[in-house]
């Protein structure tokens, strides 16, 4: 628990002031690069205001770094280094990212009540969305394989790294070496890791990865 507000705090820290500039539109060579999705609060009088999350995965043209950019109604309010916490009225709004894309962008309520955002219909996460709601059932089955190939990942990855940290001598001497069960050529080697990026790729999009994809890729 107490880390866990160590965390808050250091998130809400790194929140800064937005400079008031507008929301630039989505465009279609964005679609890999970029994140945008949206949430409506309503107030007690019944005006709706709405929130938008915009995040460049190649990092800002001026140092590189990613950030998440909070925008209400059109406007840039505030910006921040992610993960990113920034505060609305009724609770907060909060960001990370993993190394496929995001992994996390929902407002969470005051109550602790959790609601994912809604991505951009033209980008990646709106277009993934948009199959889930035409096509459940395929929807499924693309999340099971991508799950399925992650895990594989996984399953072959992690014996190597253990096998190649058992090698380091101070480790070898203390805990003795470790031979992986699982020997792969170059090639399946290769073939695995690429199944691996595009099933996390896949889970990303959809907001659903974890240290397991950074993990297996």
């Amino acid at each position: 628990m107490l880390r866990h507000g160590w965390r808050n705090r250091r998130a809400a820290q790194r929140v800064r002031r937005g400079d008031g500039r507008p929301l630039r539109r989505f465009r279609w060579w964005q679609l890999l690069g970029r994140s945008l999705l949206t949430h409506s609060l309503r107030a007690p009088d019944g005006t709706v205001t709405t929130y938008a999350v915009d995040v460049r995965h190649l990092g800002d043209r001026d140092d590189g770094e990613v950030r998440a950019r909070l925008y209400r109604d059109g406007v840039l309010t505030a910006h921040s280094r992610l993960p990113a916490r920034f505060p609305v009225p009724g609770g907060h709004i909060e960001v990370a990212v993993g190394s496929f894309g995001l992994r996390r962008c929902h407002h969470v309520g005051a109550d602790g009540a959790e609601s994912q955002l809604t991505p951009h219909p033209a980008s990646a996460e709106g277009r993934r969305s948009r199959l889930q709601g035409a096509h459940p059932r395929l929807s499924r089955l693309v999340g099971v394989v991508s799950t399925s190939l992650v895990l594989l990942g996984a399953c072959v990855a992690v014996p190597q790294l253990v096998e190649t940290i058992s090698q380091v001598p101070p480790v070898a001497e203390a805990l003795g070496t470790f031979r992986s069960p699982v020997r792969l050529g170059p090639t399946a080697n290769v073939a695995v890791g690429i199944a691996a990026v595009v099933g996390s790729t896949e889970r990303a999009l959809r907001l659903r990865s974890s240290w397991l994809d950074d993990l297996a890729s």
